[in-house]
Parts: C-alpha cells; sequence; structure tokens
C-alpha cells in the first residue's frame, strides 16, 4: 500500500477528486493548508498599509490506495492540478505499513 499526499491549488481541488474517481479512488481526506515555496507569496494592500503574504491558500489531499493503482492515480492529479504555471504544487509518495478500519477490524487492502 501507498500513501500518495499532493499539495494542489484549492481552484483545481474538484477537477482532481474527478480525476480520481475516474481512476476508481472511493476515499480521499481533503486538508486547507497555507504554504509557499518559490512562489515566495506577494504583497497586498490593507488600509494603505502594504503588508507581504507569504503563506498562500492551498489543498492538501491524502489517499492511500493499493500498489497497482500508484502511476494511474499520480498521473490523475498531476494532469488535473496542473496549470503550466509557478505554485502547481508536489505529490508525495510514502510506503504504508498497516491500515486497520475501526469499525469493523479488517486490516490491509481490505481496510482501504
Amino acid at each position: 500500500m501507498k500513501k500518495i499526499e499532493a499539495i494542489i491549488k484549492p481552484f483545481k481541488l474538484d477537477e482532481v477528486k474527478e480525476a480520481l474517481q475516474e481512476v476508481g479512488l472511493q476515499g480521499i481526506t481533503v486538508t486547507e493548508a497555507k504554504g509557499f515555496g518559490r512562489q515566495k507569496g506577494h504583497a497586498e494592500l490593507y488600509r494603505g498599509a502594504e503588508y507581504i503574504v507569504d503563506f498562500l491558500p492551498k489543498v492538501k489531499i491524502e489517499i492511500v490506495i493499493s500498489d497497482d493503482l500508484v502511476e494511474k492515480a499520480i498521473d490523475a492529479i498531476r494532469r488535473a492540478a496542473q496549470t503550466g504555471r509557478i505554485g502547481d504544487g508536489k505529490i508525495f509518495v510514502s510506503n504504508i505499513e498497516e491500515a486497520i478500519r475501526i469499525r469493523t477490524g479488517e486490516s490491509g487492502l481490505d481496510a482501504i
């Protein structure tokens, strides 16, 4: 099993969700996040004073899937989230040793 974490632009969430559903994923976890990378934020004017906004709004998507779906899921996320501009985000993949469904006690792939 693998865990895929993707940090994307918020307005791309629906497109990514639909792309993952087409691949066959049944569930995702979404968290609102703030961060910066190469974008470095931007300056805004508020009540006549300029200030730097260095944390930009992002969305973090987390999914745990079987090894055989990893490449399809990564490709779906990348295609749906890509704008071609700086700040499109990142995808991280890590190993999951075990998963347990709390309600039934199922474990492994049955739990996801």
